[in-house]
């Protein structure tokens, strides 16, 4: 006895949704086919494994030119990011790209990293900035250098590159209170967590100044360097591990709590734990992350000619 259409259809739908989840799931691995091991599908926002440049098919914008090379990358893959800083440059020959994902109050980071053997950064106590994550609140194509709340992962090359996790909200500072810096920690929820309008956690490198207009950043770094200058475990030659796992701080009777999660793994080993981050405050409760920026940037101009790599990205709700 023939099965009626509709009966044929209801049998078939189960297979269309299986070849589009199968097809998702390939397109967002980056051509790689395969999620990273451990790791809950559910809590995947996107996947990067630069193994071909069909970058605007797996949701990059703003420039979907991103360089990729055969000649490094980790050997479970055939191709990695490229960001070649010529002597004297402030970015990569290409510039930078955007992803954007659903937004959220978790985020977890895992990429591969090497440099070139005469790897020095910026050869400053500052930059380069490396990678980036915007806010809800931040335009689409807007500036990593005046935000809502903007998260920088990067680290600082001194003789060793000390990673470094800073967070930045230049568009919330209050100046009606007066010229910052200023501390408004108890007088309002409406300020920024950065520094010009006061620090509410310890132990943190803190900025505030007119540029104009006002910027201001707070940092937390590891103890030491991790990236190291010769051969052997850490190697900044080498492909490393790095992880990141931020999380929003409570509101509670709309006052923001300095609770939030800030942690930086490097081969496995934690090296930043906080959690006593204030993100956000009670003027902002429903403030997230939303968008992922590759944008390597060095203010002064590279000291040399050298690379960066990256490879097999994954950005996610939450850590294995």
């Amino acid at each position: 006895m023939k099965p009626s259409n509709t009966l044929a259809r209801w049998l078939l739908l189960p297979l269309a949704v299986l070849g589009l989840v199968l097809l998702l799931r390939g397109r967002l691995s980056g051509a790689r086919g395969a999620w990273p091991p451990g790791v809950d599908q559910g809590k995947i926002l996107f996947q990067e494994g630069f193994q071909d440049n069909a970058f605007a098919s797996r949701g990059w914008y703003d420039n979907a030119g991103m360089v990729t090379t055969t000649a490094q990358h980790l050997p479970s893959s055939t191709a990695a990011l490229e960001s070649h800083f010529l002597a004297g440059a402030t970015t990569p020959t290409w510039g930078r790209a955007r992803h954007l994902f659903r937004a959220t109050p978790t985020l977890y980071v895992s990429y591969w990293v090497k440099y070139s053997d005469n790897w020095v950064g910026s050869g400053k106590p500052y930059h380069p900035h490396e990678l980036y994550v915007l806010s809800d609140m931040d335009g689409d194509y807007d500036g990593p250098a005046n935000n809502w709340l903007d998260l920088y992962i990067e680290h600082n090359y001194q003789n060793g590159g000390i990673p470094r996790l800073a967070l930045q909200d230049n568009k919330a500072i209050n100046t009606s209170y007066g010229p910052p810096p200023i501390d408004l920690i108890r007088i309002t929820e409406s300020r920024s967590v950065g520094g010009c309008n006061g620090v509410a956690e310890a132990n943190l490198v803190t900025t505030c100044y007119d540029a104009p207009p006002w910027y201001n950043g707070k940092e937390a770094h590891a103890a030491h360097a991790t990236f190291l200058p010769s051969p052997g475990p850490g190697y900044k030659g080498n492909w490393n591990h790095v992880e990141v796992y931020v999380q929003f701080n409570s509101i509670v009777g709309g006052v923001g709590l300095a609770d939030g999660v800030m942690q930086y793994w490097f081969n496995g080993t934690l090296v930043i734990d906080r959690h006593d981050i204030l993100f956000r405050t009670g003027a902002r409760p429903k403030l997230q992350f939303h968008q992922f920026l590759i944008a390597p940037y060095i203010g002064d101009g590279s000291p040399v000619d050298q690379f960066m790599w990256v490879d097999d990205l994954t950005v996610a709700t939450a850590k294995p």
